[in-house]
């Protein structure tokens, strides 16, 4: 993690740290979109800065966010099983932050849609995870038990589709945005609230190690 995204008093507490936290995504219909926005909802009552930023539209002033950001949150639809063109574009464009290892030791994590229950996503969120290894980032999980697998689940169940990598959603092909489960939102939402939680505590570290 660059110096300039750490504390700059050591022994500052956890909770008194602002993470900056950016959602880095692609949406093809606006389904992913929702989402994006459901990480950002979480990050930002979990007391996170946060980004949202289109990487199929992204700036050399977004490209700066993310090199300025605690943790990073990659999201895509998953189409032919693995993340859309949008984002393998941003994902090859991330080489020349490997280059400088300039996203070292930041945070990171996603979030990925399809039509099916399962539709592949987990490949997705695979891809998603080797690419914040390629570049020196710590993944962060769901950590969420599934729902929805039991005589006394539900579909409204957190993690209704049993995923761990990350936070997964499916949506009807014939239908819109405003379809996005519910559940899967909220799990979204429990997603951004984990990655902003989890960066507070690693900035406080890093201080206390100063």
């Amino acid at each position: 993690m660059s110096p300039s995204v750490v504390p700059a008093v050591p022994g500052v507490p956890a909770a008194l740290v602002v993470p900056v936290v950016s959602v880095a995504y692609h949406s093809g219909y606006g389904h992913t979109a929702v989402l994006a926005e459901a990480v950002r909802a979480g990050a930002v009552e979990a007391g996170a800065e946060v980004h949202l930023i289109k990487v199929d539209e992204i700036t050399e002033e977004q490209w700066t966010l993310l090199d300025g950001s605690d943790a990073i949150v990659f999201g895509s639809p998953t189409y032919m099983g693995t993340a859309s063109g949008a984002f393998h574009a941003f994902a090859e464009a991330t080489s020349a932050r490997w280059a400088t290892q300039a996203w070292k030791d930041k945070l990171a994590a996603g979030f990925t849609n399809s039509g099916s229950k399962s539709g592949d996503k987990l490949h997705t969120l695979q891809f998603f995870q080797i690419l914040a290894a390629q570049l020196g980032m710590h993944w962060v999980n769901l950590g969420l038990l599934p729902g929805w697998n039991s005589s006394t689940g539900s579909e409204n169940d957190l993690n209704r589709l049993g995923v761990f990598l990350g936070a997964a959603a499916q949506t009807n092909v014939d239908e819109g945005p405003d379809a996005v489960h519910k559940a899967d939102v909220a799990t979204a939402e429990h997603l951004g609230r984990r990655v902003a939680e989890t960066a507070r505590v690693f900035l406080a570290g890093l201080a206390q190690a100063a």
